[in-house]
């Protein structure tokens, strides 16, 4: 239909709600006990199933829980399009080799996001391109069947809390979008508040976001952008 001026009424605007079915893995292997640790209350090394991690001793596990946000979203990743979660000491193993983690003494770099997606391309067979986003790029990426790890601060499991001094720092992973709000799986979230799906707001997501993140996608997916 025309209306009186002639020109065609413009198709109505669909609301934007994409969510995707990926399965939530912390980067501690209780993920019920993730608030206990990151509160001090309970030391990384007596989570009882640190075993599973792959680590040899409680006190590896427990070094590298800290630092396996990366690989907790790579495993989130894995389980959705390939149906595995290999075990996460054997994901930073290979990750460390390929350059995406490099030991400085006491302490690991990392994740370095241009060698890990490289990585995550010869080891696994998904696209991935590690590049600089804007939120709306971000959105476009998920609604586009995509799934992208963000560069964020670590508070974001708390975003009403008061606005962090910095951005970046943690890594979670965008699972779905909607007009309002990003939905993110926080490898360091709390349960039952922030972990799976947690829903941070478009309007206070630039005070985490420190503009960077790796697209990911099954084999032959190409970024939106």
């Amino acid at each position: 239909m025309v209306d009186q001026g002639g020109a065609r009424p413009e198709a109505p605007v669909r609301p934007l709600r994409v969510v995707h079915d990926v399965p939530y893995r912390a980067q501690w292997e209780s993920a019920e006990l993730v608030r206990e640790i990151v509160d001090g209350r309970l030391d990384a090394s007596a989570d009882p199933r640190w075993g599973q991690s792959g680590a040899a001793t409680p006190e590896e596990y427990a070094w590298w829980s800290w630092r396996l946000c990366g690989v907790a979203c790579l495993r989130m990743a894995l389980e959705h399009w390939w149906g595995v979660a290999p075990a996460a000491m054997a994901l930073a193993g290979e990750c460390m080799a390929a350059g995406g983690y490099v030991r400085d003494g006491d302490g690991l770099r990392g994740l370095i996001h241009a060698p890990f997606a490289s990585y995550v391309r010869s080891r696994w067979g998904l696209a991935a391109d590690a590049r600089e986003l804007t939120p709306a790029e971000v959105s476009a990426e998920v609604a586009g069947g995509r799934l992208v790890m963000v560069s964020v601060h670590p508070s974001i499991r708390e975003p009403h809390g008061p606005e962090p001094v910095r951005r970046g720092g943690h890594l979670v992973l965008a699972v779905g979008a909607t007009d309002t709000a990003l939905l993110i799986h926080n490898p360091s979230g709390f349960p039952g508040e922030s972990q799976a799906f947690a829903r941070v707001p478009w309007r206070s997501f630039g005070q985490f976001y420190a503009g960077r993140g790796i697209v990911l996608g099954p084999p032959g997916a190409s970024p939106a952008g």
